[in-house]
């Protein structure tokens, strides 16, 4: 409780309130202490009136009136003459004597300290002046311990007051500061809590209902910022699907027109002049289009649709995979080869699959022309009981490190200088999609093989 808003509120309510009581205690007990002087005073002026009446009172009388008055004698002054006109046996002497004819809020505020805190008996002498112009000075000697008694229950009288006032204010304001403050609060808590939970749902973003002028502030500046928070995250998610989308198109698509580069080069043989005049601004066109699919290739990834599923025949795709790729070798020394039962059949999305096997004899391709040395790739496959296995081994350099530590992370795991290191993302992804696995078998100084691994039964 004390953790909280309200309950600090509640405590410190108390503390200030009851500060401001002792602040008060002291003038209150001072201004009970000259009251009740007075009212002394003003007894002992009325029994010295009795002696108006009779110039002798009996000894017995005159102890009652002063006993009535509590005070040991009453001395009058009139006509600037000095009267005693009441008195009887005084336990000693007087110890202190107390004007208050001029006394100040200082002095008798110090006065009622002294007398409220020291528990010795005490004669006092009090001056003051007669009520009703019964004279120019009325003094009277009198005990200490009933004027002390006196102030005690008064001074506790006042605290016991000043601490019900305290619990009752603090009461009220612990309240009201729950209804006011803590509840509007825990409202925009609770509607950050909810929007956290969906930050890109419009509905979830606050709406400024609170009375209070700060608080509604507060919620109008956090709509604002949700609001342009959820409209960043939606446009960013946009950006990123279609910055994924440009990119695996301009990947495939950049393969494609590497292909077409071929094809112009055989153009430029032809002695055909219209041919000749035409096959330059060919070669440039697709150099171009292929520049601009690689600068694509920066948008980012995006999920592949789903795999139509149909039975093909797997031997006859992997051979177009390979007649593409022998287009492409031209006069590098790189073999293909394939072992693939002709009658072997699959079950999955065609073009899918020939984009992962065509990626992964092309990368094996580029890896065997990078390093200036001839190899071979084969291109396997098998039928388990559970799976169908499809293998791609090339003899080439091998995979650098870097390669192998983000080996399937698109845009970090290049194997060679300039790539974009989506090929294998790819791959991985479509191999997913029909919920198999790529795996990486071995990959050295001797080659490196792939694996992909289909399930034969329906995806799940």
């Amino acid at each position: 409780m004390f953790n909280s808003l309200s309950g600090r509120f509640l405590v410190l309510t108390t503390i200030f309130v009851m500060l401001a009581e002792v602040l008060i205690f002291v003038p209150s007990v001072a201004r009970f202490r000259e009251d009740f002087l007075n009212d002394h005073l003003e007894r002992a002026q009325i029994a010295s009136l009795a002696l108006l009446a009779d110039d002798v009172l009996a000894p017995e009388l005159e102890a009652e009136l002063l006993d009535n008055a509590g005070v040991y004698n009453v001395v009058l002054q009139r006509d600037e003459r000095r009267e005693l006109a009441l008195s009887s046996p005084m336990p000693g002497s007087v110890d202190e004597t107390y004007d208050l004819r001029e006394a100040g809020p200082v002095i008798l505020m110090k006065d009622a300290l002294l007398r409220l805190f020291d528990t010795q008996p005490r004669l006092i002498r009090v001056l003051g002046y007669p009520k009703d112009d019964g004279g120019e000075l009325i003094e009277v000697t009198m005990d200490s311990l009933p004027l002390r008694t006196a102030m005690i229950d008064f001074g506790l009288g006042v605290l016991l007051v000043s601490a019900l006032l305290s619990l009752i204010t603090a009461l009220l304001l612990f309240l009201a500061v729950r209804v006011l403050l803590v509840k509007p609060i825990k409202g925009v808590v609770g509607h950050m809590q909810r929007y956290a939970e969906d930050p890109e749902d419009a509905r979830r973003i606050i709406k400024p209902v609170a009375s209070v002028r700060e608080i509604r502030e507060a919620e109008e500046a956090l709509k604002s910022l949700e609001t342009q928070l959820s409209q960043s995250l939606r446009q960013k998610e946009r950006l990123a699907q279609l910055g994924g989308a440009v990119a695996r198109v301009s990947h495939d698509l950049r393969n494609i027109l590497s292909s077409a580069q071929l094809f112009t080069d055989r153009i430029e043989m032809s002695e055909d002049p219209t041919v000749k005049r035409m096959a330059p601004k060919l070669v440039s066109s697709i150099t171009r289009a292929v520049s601009l699919c690689e600068t694509t290739l920066a948008f980012g990834k995006a999920e592949e649709p789903a795999p139509l599923l149909t039975q093909f025949n797997l031997a006859e795709l992997v051979n177009e995979v390979l007649e593409a790729e022998r287009l492409a070798i031209g006069e590098h020394e790189v073999s293909l080869s394939e072992d693939i039962p002709a009658s072997m059949q699959i079950r999955g999305d065609p073009e899918q699959i020939y984009r992962a096997i065509a990626n992964l004899v092309r990368n094996a391709r580029q890896a065997i022309t990078g390093s200036g040395e001839e190899g071979e790739i084969a291109v396997s496959a098998r039928a388990e009981e559970e799976a169908w296995i499809i293998e791609v081994t090339d003899t080439g350099p091998g995979l650098p490190p870097k390669a192998r530590e983000h080996l399937f992370q698109p845009f970090q795991g290049g194997a060679r200088k300039g790539g974009a290191g989506l090929g294998l993302a790819i791959v991985a992804e479509l191999v997913r999609n029909h919920g198999g696995k790529l795996q990486l078998i071995r990959s050295g100084q001797e080659g490196t093989c792939f694996e992909i691994r289909l399930p034969t039964g329906d995806l799940g």
